[in-house]
């Protein structure tokens, strides 16, 4: 028997790949970031980070995306509903996780700067505090992933539209646990052009 009295909580991740990508007019997980698909630099770093389990769910060119994942230990789920919004996604991925999960991450295909350690803070910061809602901070923006206790799936699971879990970040804001990370990633996303072509200098230097 191990020196641990109390096994860790397991926490899931679901990563959201199903969108069309409307405002960059091509479907974006596939653009290539230091040789590699986005949306396979995103699971990978989430699969490095140790979780229980990793959920990707997938919409637009579901045969593409789930291509680029090939060889990744990720359960994956096809979303039919994604032009609906991002809520749907969410619905999709928690009803694939595992009983045991006592958290989840959402976390969200297009941040490819994304590291193991980002997100092993936020999950020792869960497994510190057992707060409901993990949220990472960096310069005082709030940033994405965020992390959920099971205790609100219910309520993730009855948003509706494009909100994903902001509306319950709002309804329970006094018990969001705020994560410092001195690292820009938790903010950068890929939505336009620019975006992209930033990440990319960056990702040379």
């Amino acid at each position: 028997m191990s020196c641990a009295e109390k096994d860790p909580p397991k926490i899931a991740a679901v990563v959201l790949a199903a969108g069309g990508s409307r405002r960059m007019g091509q479907t974006k997980q596939l653009l290539p970031i230091g040789g590699q698909p986005m949306v396979r630099r995103v699971t990978e770093a989430v699969c490095a980070a140790g979780l229980a389990q990793v959920v990707v769910v997938v919409g637009a060119e579901a045969g593409a995306v789930g291509q680029a994942l090939a060889g990744l230990a990720v359960d994956l789920v096809v979303n039919e509903a994604w032009a609906e919004g991002m809520s749907t996604s969410v619905r999709a991925g928690l009803h694939a996780l595992e009983p045991e999960v006592r958290a989840v991450l959402i976390v969200l295909a297009d941040q490819p700067a994304l590291t193991p350690r980002l997100i092993q803070a936020l999950v020792r910061c869960y497994a510190t505090t057992e707060a409901p809602i993990v949220v990472p901070f960096y310069q005082g923006r709030r940033g994405n992933p965020v992390l959920f206790d099971r205790s609100l799936f219910a309520e993730l699971l009855a948003v509706e539209g494009d909100q994903g879990g902001r509306v319950l970040i709002s309804r329970y804001a006094d018990q969001v646990e705020q994560v410092q990370i001195e690292d820009p990633a938790v903010i950068v996303d890929v939505d336009t052009r620019r975006d992209y072509e930033a990440v990319k200098e960056l990702d040379q230097t």
